[in-house]
């Protein structure tokens, strides 16, 4: 039996290959977008990629099973459950509830397991030769993770499907009892890891058993079905704007990419052309270099690991924008927009210097540093905008500080001051700078970063206030 786990960190996202070296065949299952890694490892064991699975339509990125499918050839295995709305809408081979199919000698049963999205599966594999009728792994896509369980708030706070939070919540307990009933040596590989928003406490090791989940999850620990419907619904993280897109275009026909494009070299005219449109300027150098000096208007969504999701928020999947990413780490962010579907880079160049060449003034972010703000967090006129998630600024933050998630800024534009001064925080300063270089690009002059962030601020032993926490 072959397998294989392929993590992409950026998206804390696992995808999975499974085969049978006897026949050659191979089964990718949750492929991300850029699929050369598969074709490349199938390359190199010897192996045909002869079935693509998913365990559910996916809201974090953008499946790459149909790209595979047409370079490969191989049959797509997909959830015809969960009723007319979670239908995949594009040729494909259903399976449901108790169907099972042969990859090689490798057999593979399908369990509906309902709660994170009303049509997903997972997949329970056996290596015939080895255990003819004891399934060993179960692959579970975002119905179980390490340490916790998928959320299933996010069809209605990211989809806008009305009404389903709860729904999905009773569906959870319902399929954990099914999994309970499973027997402990199992398995389990989930879609998900550590830093992923399919869930709120996803633990970092990358695989577990089913008999080490009901140690260790929370949700496997409760008794009683309302109070898992509460805890399970409190405490979310906020949904990144994309999500609803991604649910879009992995259920509906779309265009393939199957291989990597590079965004074209872009001149300055081209650059001050697109500046002229309004169309975005994504600055992906470290938040210290932008703050010394960037194009004007353009925002800083640094090259780093949570540079797709950051991506994801900031920027509109219809209208085009320019890169400013450095000729070595121009493929690395282009992967990472392709696997959430940002395909709409109008082209790139390599750094600020030709712009101030040219004889074009760069823009700064004003910092105000830790005993700045120490001494002037109270005053009239100041303003602390904390733009982390609702869950960690209850948990604590600077006194007084008005919080608005980063990714929510532009929605509540007209309510943020443009007089006095708005420092903005978030916990390390990642996020603010983000946030302070859109609140720029917005018009606002009256905008500082405080670049220590809360944990900063904390470690100093400056005041610190909680709130009660809220169910989401």
């Amino acid at each position: 039996m072959f397998f294989r786990q392929i993590y992409e960190p950026g998206l804390a996202h696992a995808s999975y290959m499974v085969g049978c070296q006897a026949t050659g065949t191979v089964m990718v299952i949750d492929a991300q977008r850029d699929v050369d890694v598969y074709l490349e490892i199938a390359k190199q064991e010897r192996l045909r990629i002869t079935h693509l699975a998913e365990t559910h339509i996916h809201a974090d990125f953008l499946s790459g099973t149909r790209e595979l499918a047409e370079l490969t050839g191989a049959m797509m295995y997909l959830s015809d459950e969960g009723g007319p709305e979670w239908q995949y809408t594009f040729d494909h081979v259903g399976v449901r509830d108790g169907d099972s199919f042969m990859v090689g000698n490798i057999k593979v049963d399908v369990m509906h397991t309902p709660g994170h999205t009303p049509e997903h599966i997972s997949f329970l594999v056996t290596d015939t030769p080895a255990t003819p009728n004891v399934p060993i792994m179960m692959f579970t896509g975002d119905f179980v993770f390490v340490g916790d369980v998928g959320r299933p708030d996010l069809l209605e706070k990211a989809a806008g499907y009305t009404g389903t939070m709860e729904v999905g919540a009773r569906q959870m307990w319902t399929s954990l009892e099914r999994f309970k009933a499973l027997p402990d040596h199992i398995q389990v590989h989930p879609a998900h890891g550590a830093g992923s928003a399919c869930g709120k406490a996803l633990g970092a090791i990358p695989s577990s058993t089913i008999g080490y989940e009901k140690l260790v999850n929370w949700a496997l620990q409760h008794t009683n079905e309302e109070a898992f419907v509460a805890e399970l619904l409190s405490g979310q993280p906020e949904p990144p704007k994309y999500f609803a897109m991604m649910k879009k275009l992995n259920k509906e026909p779309r265009p393939l990419r199957t291989s990597v494009l590079l965004p074209r070299e872009l001149s300055l005219a081209d650059v001050e052309h697109h500046r002229a449109a309004g169309h975005m300027i994504v600055d992906t150098r470290s938040k210290i270099s932008f703050a010394g000096g960037h194009i004007p208007g353009s925002i800083n969504i640094q090259n780093n690991k949570a540079f797709s999701t950051w991506a994801g928020w900031m920027l509109n999947y219809e209208q085009p924008f320019v890169l400013i990413v450095e000729p070595s780490k121009a493929e690395e962010v282009t992967r990472k927009l392709m696997r959430i579907g940002l395909d709409n880079a109008a082209g790139r160049v390599a750094s600020v210097s030709e712009w101030s060449e040219a004889g074009h003034e760069l823009a700064i972010v004003p910092q105000m540093e830790l005993d700045e703000l120490r001494q002037r967090y109270n005053h009239d006129g100041v303003t602390v905008l904390d733009v982390r998630g609702i869950s960690e600024h209850q948990s604590g933050h600077i006194p007084g500080a008005w919080n608005i998630h980063a990714g929510y800024l532009v929605s509540y534009i007209n309510e943020i001051p443009r007089d006095g001064i708005v420092v903005v925080a978030c916990q390390g300063g990642d996020r603010s700078s983000i946030a302070t270089s859109l609140l720029q690009r917005e018009g606002f002059t009256n905008v500082m970063n405080f670049p220590q962030g809360f944990a900063g601020w904390n470690a100093a032993g400056c005041p610190v206030e909680t709130s009660e926490l809220q169910p989401s």
